[in-house]
């Protein structure tokens, strides 16, 4: 019996045209044998539509004046069962699963985890607490740190604060980055390497997020690695490697150069080396209490030592995204892996109903 899945993308971020173009692949590729696939659309203003795949296919981004009333929606528990509802005519439609492929702000950072966890709906991806630690760049650093896995070294920079470019680069050296805490796809990452072009880059960041993380440049290989499953059973893929072209691997390079950067999958690096990240990858996961799925970064240096650089909750999942070419080059296919992960999304809602009634 085929199950009923809502594919949830677009939202109010500055990843909003990524998220639907990961959308329109998922939706593209799912095994039409097992789910029905409801589309539900955010718009950039937080208003929620149904979509047809007609309107999918066309749209780049989503706005509340290119829609009507009668798309209009939200995901209720009614009767205690995960509902949708057209709000013009209050039609019902049973949901058995959500997957949300909302890049960013309220879509990876646990806004939209919680919401669907209290609505009872078993979800694709990361829980509400691993969703929002590895969002905040701070507090994913302090537990990785905790947790003895290698990272780069930083500064935290609040809006409030009183903050150099020499007090930055006497802790840091030079150059360094800077990024906002809680943004993804590099939006407003920069290359600092000169005190003249601080003042200007620094305040770019500060437009998406009152907190600022000042970062230590490290010279080496970039290096990702795909993870799915359940914490305790997690899986690495090969890892994958980027050889940027620009400066660093910003915006622009990822999503508006064509030739922004090359993608080597498996990454051309010892066994050893690729042991080594597969083995820390998982080690982060774990530590940062993941499920379903996430990216791990890394930069590997000319001495061997591997680094983490960040954790993604929820990556770019176009056919062309790294997390799944680099499981298509470990041996899961686009399509399969989709369906995995919508299982284990149903197995991590079965453990904890499990537990609830131990409780009772």
């Amino acid at each position: 019996m085929r199950k009923t899945l809502v594919l949830i993308f677009g939202g109010h971020s500055s990843e909003h045209e990524v998220s639907i173009n990961s959308a329109k692949n998922i939706h593209k590729a799912i095994d039409t044998d097992l789910f029905d696939v409801v589309l539900a659309g955010i718009s950039k203003q937080g208003t929620w539509y149904s979509l047809s795949t007609e309107q999918l296919l066309k749209v780049t981004s989503i706005n509340d004046n290119d829609f009507s009333k009668e798309q209009c929606i939200s995901l209720v528990s009614y009767l205690s069962k995960p509902t949708l509802i057209f709000l013009e005519s209050n039609q019902h439609k049973k949901i058995d699963c959500a997957f949300p492929i909302v890049h960013g702000t309220n879509g990876e950072d646990g806004a939209l985890q919680g919401l669907l966890k209290m609505l009872n709906i078993p979800f694709v991806g990361c829980d509400v607490l691993s969703s929002a630690v590895c969002m905040d760049k701070e507090f994913m650093k302090v537990v990785l740190t905790q947790a003895g896995i290698p990272n780069s070294k930083y500064i935290v920079v609040n809006k409030s604060d009183k903050y150099s470019y020499e007090n930055i680069k006497n802790k840091l050296g030079s150059p360094f980055f800077i990024k906002p805490a809680n943004t993804g796809s590099s939006v407003g990452v920069h290359k600092v390497k000169s005190e003249s072009d601080f003042p200007e880059k620094i305040k770019d960041s500060f437009l998406y997020d009152h907190k600022v993380i000042a970062e230590e440049f490290i010279q080496g290989q970039e290096l990702e690695c795909s993870v799915k499953g359940l914490n305790s059973q997690a899986q690495a893929s090969l890892a994958g490697e980027l050889i940027v072209k620009h400066e660093f691997y910003s915006y622009e390079a990822k999503y508006l150069d064509a030739n922004g950067a090359e993608i080597v999958i498996p990454a051309q690096i010892s066994e050893t080396s690729m042991q080594k990240v597969r083995e820390m990858a998982v080690k982060a996961y774990k530590a940062l209490s993941c499920d379903g799925l996430a990216r791990v970064d890394f930069f590997l240096k000319p001495n061997g030592e591997l680094v983490v650089n960040e954790i993604n909750t929820l990556p770019g999942f176009t056919k062309i995204s790294m997390y799944p070419k680099m499981w298509e080059a470990t041996g899961t296919d686009y399509k399969t892996l989709i369906t995995e992960l919508v299982q284990f999304a149903f197995d991590k809602f079965d453990k904890e109903a499990s537990k609830k009634k131990d409780y009772l």
